[in-house]
């Protein structure tokens, strides 16, 4: 078992190291400038995905019901304890590099919907299906590689989207309440079975009302937070602005870091929470009710902005002006235990924030990625599946609360890369097609007043009849 657990750090170190880091980096700016700044139609993506116009198009959930799913699994540890480590290795530069991950992420989540949209099928009992896979599939006529991000995605859910997370919350109940882990995975296990047993309108209808209230709570905290932190709110504005382009000296509880550093650790922790370029977000995004692919590939986007243009950002601002006016508050600390640190430096609201926020970005994640799996198993296996997969998916949290998980974690680290890669494969081989979709939809499209011209139907979605694989 320890020499297994070897050769997946081994490969980890390789997937994860500099050069994926440049592929979804490189991409996020090859499709930003490919797609004319697309970011600039984020606020006509925020006033979409709050419409809730149920008659838009065909599909299984609204608007908001596909972005809030896909906010749970995107919103996760990674916004709290992932911007801890890139600032406690990174620096505070790292919290611009991150900022900026999010921002030209925009552009790949956008076009990972556009494709899942567009190349969505519709299987006999009307269920909408779409994904990397299908637009592997049938836009590249590549299905053995839609098949490997199939199982590449199956296996991340169970690991990073399942097992680790229900983990994280046994661990954080155990160390803050010494709560039991047995105790803390059955009620887990029973909430998510609660949810997840039916399927996605419910796992939709959970989301829709969580993650407003989880993110508009946590978002709150932080703001009180840096009104507590006010005059150190500019200068620590200052300080990354600056130790993003210039090295970074020891001191004030930073550790020195350079350049590279401060953008390797931004730009990494950045991709690994809002996922733009892995091709989770995308499943979801074939479910919801929509007329033409732009519609919903720019609600779709705002998912990043959300996560790591302001969440995460919010986060580093409260890491950074918290360690300004406690210099040494965090030295010598790792990621998990500075964030721990900070936020329990803060009178009243700082520690439960932070309890609250892992608890419920953590649980949001279990119930996102259950339907990423799915639709992955179901890809590879058929309908069939559907029923095993998701008593397997609520066995599962009760084993990952109760069991170390460390080869847990670095398998679904190693998944993850994996599935980026076909991913990343499809985006820039079919981008000539992104462009076309944004070029009738939205670039020629004449503005309505109801809809922003982006009311122009697309084509019916092919029809699948269900066969045995």
């Amino acid at each position: 078992m320890q020499t297994i657990h070897d050769v997946v750090n081994w490969l980890n170190g390789y997937l994860w190291g500099p050069p994926m880091l440049a592929l979804l980096f490189g991409t996020h700016l090859f499709l930003t400038f490919r797609l004319r700044f697309i970011q600039r139609y984020t606020w006509r993506g925020i006033r979409l995905s709050l419409s809730r116009d149920e008659q838009s198009g065909e599909g299984d959930v609204s608007h908001y019901g596909a972005l809030t799913t896909a906010l749970a699994a995107t919103i996760g540890t990674g916004n709290i304890v992932g911007v801890g480590t890139a600032v406690a290795i990174g620096g505070p530069g790292a919290v611009l590099w991150m900022w900026l991950t999010g921002v030209f992420g925009i552009a790949t989540k956008y076009a990972e919907a556009v494709l899942s949209v567009k190349y969505r099928v519709k299987t006999e009992d009307g269920t909408m299906l779409g994904g990397p896979m299908y637009a592997i599939e049938k836009g590249m006529g590549m299905r053995w590689l839609a098949v490997l991000f199939s199982i590449f995605t199956s296996i991340a859910a169970f690991g990073i989207g399942n097992m680790v997370q229900s983990n994280s919350i046994a661990s954080l109940a155990h160390d803050e309440f010494n709560i039991s882990p047995w105790l803390t995975g059955g009620v887990t296990t029973f909430v998510t079975a609660v949810v997840v047993l039916g399927g996605i309108k419910w796992i939709a209808r959970v989301c829709e009302g969580l993650v407003p209230l989880m993110a508009g709570v946590y978002i709150a905290g932080c703001l009180y937070i840096l009104f507590y932190n006010l005059p150190y709110v500019i200068p620590s504005l200052e300080l990354i602005a600056r130790s993003a382009f210039t090295p970074h000296a020891a001191g004030g509880g930073f550790v020195g870091a350079t350049v590279m550093i401060a953008a390797r650790y931004g730009i990494a922790r950045g991709l690994f929470s809002n996922e733009s370029g892995l091709g989770s977000a995308p499943i979801v995004a074939a479910a919801a009710k929509s007329k033409n692919p732009v519609q919903q590939a720019l609600v779709s986007a705002t998912g990043t902005f959300w996560d790591t243009v302001v969440i995460c950002a919010l986060t580093g601002l409260v890491l950074v002006t918290s360690m300004m006016r406690q210099p040494d508050m965090g030295a010598g600390l790792n990621g998990a235990l500075l964030t721990k640190a900070v936020f329990a430096s803060i009178p009243v609201i700082g520690q439960p924030l932070l309890v609250f926020g892992l608890l419920t970005f953590v649980f949001s994640t279990i119930l996102g990625w259950s339907y990423y799996g799915e639709r992955a198993a179901e890809y590879l296996l058929g309908k069939k599946v559907i029923v095993p997969y998701r008593v397997a998916w609520v066995a599962a949290v009760m084993a990952g609360a109760v069991i170390p998980l460390p080869l847990v974690w670095d398998f679904a680290d190693m998944a993850n890369a994996l599935m980026a890669i076909p991913n990343l494969a499809s985006l820039v081989a079919l981008s000539g097609v992104i462009v076309a979709e944004t070029r009738q939809h939205l670039w020629d499209a004449e503005p309505a007043p109801a809809d922003g011209g982006l009311m122009a139907p697309a084509p019916e979605p092919v029809r699948v009849e269900e066969e045995e694989p």
